[in-house]
């Protein structure tokens, strides 16, 4: 390969046969995909679609992008890349931290998985090699003692650890790999895909070795533009000063509650009364002790705090804002140690926040209306809700059903209306009522319910120069399929999403074209890219059995008015926006992506 940025080496392991193959990353994938999420997707389609996501057909693959391990700002995300188990359909979930940077450094551009093991294995990987090795000793074990397993083998200096715990061995539908403690791929169970493979954990061993640019000098000055945009203090991400970096994510709990876009007890309400408990604000304030951040990103957002809930003192990162909700407006509860706890326990357990906190709102609002006699769980029961996340991670008892996911969770007790869930895999924390875009987001995006495919309150909310109002669904269309496309490049680089707080495709394409050394590279090749891997995404979606008219939300956001101040009287027009948007990217009714369509984008021959 001649393109810069690249080890141009993927370690290909049959976890069957525990053979480890080595090859180089195809030079046309790489133009087309460039890496990370684009790349990890183009090797799923390679793989059976219609394979059972826990069986051993389908692939789980470790991808990192060209700015990987690179001096770029915010270059330190990974991409998991897998069939989801929850949703049937292709997913990507990223953690930060400082195990992408290691990979390459190591060596590699990504890992895949294929196959089962018959005993629990892990992955050793050092200067260019990988090894499987036996996790008897670990298997069993959460994901803090597996790490310090590890450590103890192998030294803590240059070393990361990805794992899963129990949840994962379980086969939790939402199980995650959480690295380095506390930074997780959450979304889509990759964990259980992981469990289901029988591997326990990757450990990589490598010290720091920053990858260089083919064009040093031109990578010299698309870096500074893009550090001045980050530190710039109007911005968000402005270190110390800005909003994200002052309070993390959660400086968005007393806005989103504010404008009546906040979920609250199962998005029966938009906006939670003590919100104010729980925000970044008040955390900053009351139990946050330290700022800790990942490879390459001077902005901080991760909020390491410590609480002691019922008798036991706990240190955890990091107090997120979709966590915060999960456990905290969506499930009536205002005790800021306990969802500290919770997330504690998700992180040692190998759990997505999110989906474990819908879980929990889903089964209140059954508890609410009656619909079990089995086990009350009233709404803000944080004393409960603390043994249901355990239960979930072991599946024991009730914790066997909300293991699930939201989705069969409801569908369980006879009420799948209830679930607030987009193609199997619930909400995060934006009620689609207040802001307008978030609903055609969730409905469109390919991995399932999610905001970080375009993330439109960067718009809705005027963090970004791009300002439209929440309540409008007009214009919302062309907004969602720039943001989508922007984001499926960057995750692609792989950049942290909140680059784009400050960063647009200009800087993007800049930094990527000075580190594979490309001549000519514009912002409208990054605009032609995103559109690509997004619609590939849909095309693997189609392999598998998404019939069309998937594209749909909870009939509570279509409905049910809101009721609070700031969006009281609204309802998503979801089926506008969509008419909308399929004109914009070219799709048949239903958001088919066409052959034709896809020939145009060079995905087909």
């Amino acid at each position: 390969m001649k393109l810069g940025g690249y080890a141009d080496r993927i370690a290909r392991v049959n976890l069957g046969s525990g053979e480890v193959r080595y090859e180089g990353v195809p030079e046309e994938w790489a133009l087309k995909y460039i890496g990370a999420r684009g790349l990890g997707v183009r090797y799923m389609l390679e793989a059976d679609p219609t394979c059972d996501a826990l069986g051993p057909k389908n692939l789980l693959c470790f991808m990192n992008g060209p700015l990987t391990g690179s001096k770029a700002n915010m270059s330190g995300r990974m991409a998991v890349v897998t069939k989801s188990p929850l949703t049937g359909t292709v997913t990507d979930s990223h953690h930060g931290g400082w195990s992408a940077a290691r990979l390459r450094w190591a060596g590699f551009d990504g890992l895949i998985f294929e196959g089962i093991s018959e005993k629990p294995v892990y992955l050793y990987v050092e200067n260019g090699q990988a090894t499987l090795k036996d996790a008897s000793d670990v298997w069993g074990k959460d994901v803090h003692e597996t790490i310090k397993h590890m450590q103890g083998l192998y030294g803590e200096k240059d070393l990361t650890v990805i794992a899963i715990g129990p949840a994962g061995e379980n086969l939790v539908k939402f199980a995650s790999w959480i690295n380095e403690n506390d930074r997780a791929s959450g979304r889509g169970g990759t964990g259980a895909v992981g469990g289901s493979k029988k591997l326990k954990a990757i450990v990589v061993k490598a010290p720091r070795n920053y990858t260089e640019a083919k064009d040093t000098e031109a990578f010299k000055k698309a870096h500074e533009r893009a550090l001045a945009t980050i530190m710039d203090e109007k911005n968000i991400t402005a270190p110390k000063k800005g909003g994200l970096s002052l309070y993390g994510t959660n400086v968005l709990m007393n806005i989103t509650a504010s404008i009546g876009a906040l979920p609250t007890r199962n998005s029966q309400t938009t906006s939670f009364a003590e919100a104010e408990e729980i925000s970044g604000e008040k955390i900053r304030e009351t139990i946050l002790v330290a700022e800790p951040t990942c490879h390459a990103c001077p902005v901080a957002c991760k909020k390491e705090v410590e609480v002691t809930y019922n008798g036991e003192k706990i240190r955890t990162e990091s107090f997120e804002y979709e966590t915060a909700w999960a456990f905290g407006g969506h499930s009536g509860n205002s005790s800021r140690e306990s969802i500290a706890y919770m997330i504690y326990q998700c992180n040692k357990y190998g759990m997505d926040t999110i989906e474990m906190g819908n879980c929990l709102a889903t089964y209140m609002e059954v508890s609410q209306r009656g619909w079990d006699g089995q086990e009350n769980l009233a709404w803000g029961d944080h004393a409960h809700m603390v043994q249901l996340v355990e239960k979930t991670a072991f599946r024991k008892e009730l914790g066997a059903v909300l293991a699930e996911g939201v989705t069969r969770v409801a569908a369980h007790f006879g009420h799948p209306e209830i679930a607030m869930a987009v193609r199997g895999q619930s909400i995060p924390a934006y009620d689609p009522r207040g802001l307008k875009g978030m609903g055609l987001g969730y409905a469109t995006s390919n991995r399932g319910a999610c905001h970080l495919r375009g993330y439109s309150p960067a718009s809705e909310l005027g963090v970004i120069g791009l300002k439209t109002n929440p309540l409008d669904w007009k214009g919302k269309g062309e907004l969602l399929k720039l943001l989508q496309d922007i984001h499926a490049f960057s995750d692609s680089l792989d950049l942290c999403k909140f680059s784009a707080f400050a960063e647009g495709p200009e800087e993007y394409a800049q930094q990527y074209a000075a580190v594979v050394g490309l001549p000519e590279f514009t912002a409208n090749d990054v605009l032609a890219i995103g559109e690509r891997v997004y619609n590939l995404e849909r095309y693997y979606n189609q392999l598998a059995g998404e019939q069309p008219g998937s594209d749909k939300l909870p009939a509570r956001f279509l409905t049910e008015p809101s009721t609070m101040p700031g969006s009281e009287g609204h309802v998503c027009e979801l089926d506008q926006m969509l008419e909308e948007y399929y004109a914009l990217r070219g799709w048949q009714a239903g958001g088919v992506v066409s052959d034709e369509k896809l020939k145009a984008l060079g995905i087909l021959a």
